[in-house]
């Protein structure tokens, strides 16, 4: 059994598909690093704060002065270029990878699920033997084509909660703001249409790697997606995010599927060269995917392990494949004690945040708690003792009352976080999100 599968998976392929993949996602990647310099987002992103939101363990990722922030999104664009070329695709990957984790890890207000996919698909392709002119091995392709399945997978997963499945929130909210949006404003509003629209994302991401994985789905599966993230780029601004995953589609397609395109076939023609691979399988090989792979499909569920509603406390919320799952809107303040004050001193949250610091620090308690540690800090700098804080965190999840979100009876410069569960954080408020135009699904059957 276990020869049977080694040696389907060192069985050469066509390496079209995958280079085909390595220049849609090198050129996508590319094309995104240059539109973050056009639109002014390095500025806004890593000039324009005066405090950055640090990750569990990662504390000390510092962001380089100017204009060295802008020298890296230069990089990254050309490192993806030639990736996308087939110029040293290892190299080239390996060091679009370390550039671009590094400046994610700057600020955790910066973090998209897509970002996190971008560094493992450039981290795999760093070790993937994959170039034109020689063969690849078969695993290359099934693990790239596991790894689009594992997002896939934990995206439905994460849909399988009452706000998107019965009350089709909190795309109701999203869509009641797009009342105005031209031909399509209109039916966004209808009755139901939030609610099928959330049924019509579940059932995508559920089906996609099944459907692509077979010869006479495949095609179907394929125009489902590529209809579903065009209406998602056309609804949401979520950047590169619809791109990356129709290209990531086709992996799935048969290896040799661009030599039947007229135009694309010429750049593979007389190029089935030889393996550029051993036959054997190395056991720390073996043993490096089988970890990855592993991680991949474990690390998500750590989310149940902490209970209660993640949608709430957060915690196990990221690198999860939960997308587009909540609206949070709300407000921090901080209360300050001191020995030099003879009353608390209210610190508003948006005094070291820009605004969009603030909108994604609102709603998560990790963040509240990093900046009740800074204002400590920066209270002491100016020469005050014994310094205590208190958040009056208010949040609305998908509608629902405002409540509070942190204890206000809890000093957060006691707290130190870690990945345990949280104390102060208080347990989410009962009672259904904001009923979308139409009501639950409950009310199809009456």
């Amino acid at each position: 059994m276990l020869g049977r599968l080694v040696k389907a998976a060192t069985r050469p392929i066509d390496p079209a598909s995958l280079v085909v993949h390595r220049f849609l996602l090198g050129s996508i990647l590319s094309i995104s690093s240059v539109r973050f310099l056009a639109n002014g987002w390095v500025e806004r992103c890593y000039e324009t704060p005066t405090f950055f939101f640090r990750y569990f363990g990662f504390e000390w990722v510092e962001v380089l002065p100017s204009p060295w922030m802008h020298v890296a999104y230069v990089v990254l664009a050309a490192l993806a270029a030639l990736f996308a070329l087939g110029v040293a695709p290892r190299i080239t990957a390996a060091a679009f990878f370390l550039l671009f984790t590094y400046v994610e890890l700057i600020d955790v207000t910066n973090y998209l699920n897509h970002y996190y996919l971008v560094s493992i698909l450039m981290l795999l392709y760093a070790f993937l033997p994959v170039r034109r002119g020689a063969e690849a091995p078969a695993w290359a392709l099934h693990l790239l084509r596991a790894q689009v399945g594992i997002v896939y997978f934990y995206a439905a997963v994460a849909k399988m909660g009452s706000d998107w499945l019965l009350h089709g929130q909190p795309l109701g909210i999203w869509f009641a703001s797009r009342e105005e949006t031209p031909l399509i404003g209109p039916i966004l509003v209808l009755p139901y249409v939030p609610l099928l629209a959330s049924w019509a994302g579940f059932l995508n991401d559920l089906l996609a790697p099944f459907l692509l994985s077979f010869r006479r789905t495949r095609i179907f599966g394929f125009a489902m997606v590529v209809v579903f993230h065009s209406i998602t780029h056309l609804l949401f601004d979520i950047g590169i995010f619809p791109f990356l995953m129709i290209s990531n589609a086709t992996l799935f397609f048969d290896p040799s599927w661009p030599r039947r395109i007229p135009g694309v076939r010429r750049l593979f023609e007389g190029e089935r060269g030889v393996p550029e691979f051993g036959r054997s399988v190395r056991a720390w090989a073996v043993a490096l995917v089988a970890l990855h792979l592993s991680f991949q499909v474990l690390f998500p569920l750590r989310t149940f392990a902490y209970g209660g509603d993640v949608l709430w406390h957060e915690q196990g919320m990221r690198w999860s494949w939960r997308v587009m799952l909540r609206k949070k809107t709300g407000d921090v303040s901080f209360r300050v004690r001191a020995r030099e004050l003879d009353r608390e001193k209210v610190v508003p949250s948006t005094r070291y945040l820009t605004l969009l610091q603030h909108m994604e620090m609102v709603g998560q308690p990790d963040l509240i708690l990093q900046l009740a540690h800074h204002v400590a800090a920066d209270l002491e700098r100016r020469g005050y003792h014994d310094v205590e804080v208190y958040a009056d965190a208010w949040v609305s999840v998908n509608g629902r009352p405002a409540a509070r979100l942190i204890e206000p009876d809890v000093d957060l410069t006691k707290i130190r976080d870690s990945i345990w569960p949280a104390r102060y954080i208080t347990p989410a408020p009962e009672g259904d999100p904001l009923p979308s135009r139409g009501g639950p699904i409950a009310q199809l059957f009456r």
